[in-house]
């Protein structure tokens, strides 16, 4: 059996982009005709597509479709949920990990959508401090909790390839609403995730 590409890009965007991606490589003073480069400048189209794909998804759709009525009103925690983005300086990747945690108050939400609302806002060109608001916002105003809390540690290449380049720093961000808002409610998060 053949290998199959189950990916869908809009090939306009992808043709356009392919041909900007091959002007840039022959600016830098590269072959795109050698071996190793034919394909690099549509493989580059496509995976921008792929990075940005957050732009054409709806996150409160997301939440909506797997919102549960429900009398549970504890704190609820997801955490070491791996994300991915592009600084928007520079269009190099950032990494690191979210953590998410809401109090229900009357609706919980299906588990796997909370990682799904950090990979919508993480494809798109970012900075980490409005990732962390856009993630709490959206959950805050679709669920309608008690309470949302959200902590995002991140490792940035623009930082450890380029500028100052610093291997080991790791950047945090945290968004609290409601509940959250209490030094005890937010304390009992900060450890329950070992911060």
């Amino acid at each position: 059996m053949s290998y199959k590409d189950f990916e869908e890009y809009n090939i306009q965007v992808t043709d356009d982009v392919t041909d900007r991606y091959k002007k840039i490589i022959e600016d830098l003073g590269e072959n795109t005709e050698r071996d190793g480069l034919l394909k690099t400048p549509e493989r580059a189209a496509k995976a921008m597509q792929f990075l940005t794909q957050g732009y054409h998804q709806d996150p409160v759709e997301i939440l909506k479709s797997a919102m549960f009525k429900e009398s549970y009103n504890e704190m609820v925690i997801v955490k070491d949920i791996e994300l991915y983005s592009l600084c928007e300086h520079h269009i190099l990747p950032f990494f690191g990990k979210a953590h998410i945690a809401y109090i229900p108050n009357g609706h919980i939400v299906g588990l796997s959508k909370l990682p799904r609302i950090v990979d919508v806002f993480a494809r798109r060109l970012q900075v980490q401090e409005r990732l962390t608001e856009q993630i709490l916002d959206c959950i805050n105003d679709t669920l309608k909790p008690q309470g949302v809390a959200v902590v995002i540690e991140a490792s940035h290449m623009c930082m450890m390839m380029r500028g100052v380049q610093k291997q080991n720093s790791v950047t945090t961000t945290s968004g609290f609403r409601g509940q959250f808002e209490k030094i005890e409610t937010r304390n009992e998060f900060l450890k329950l995730i070992g911060k």
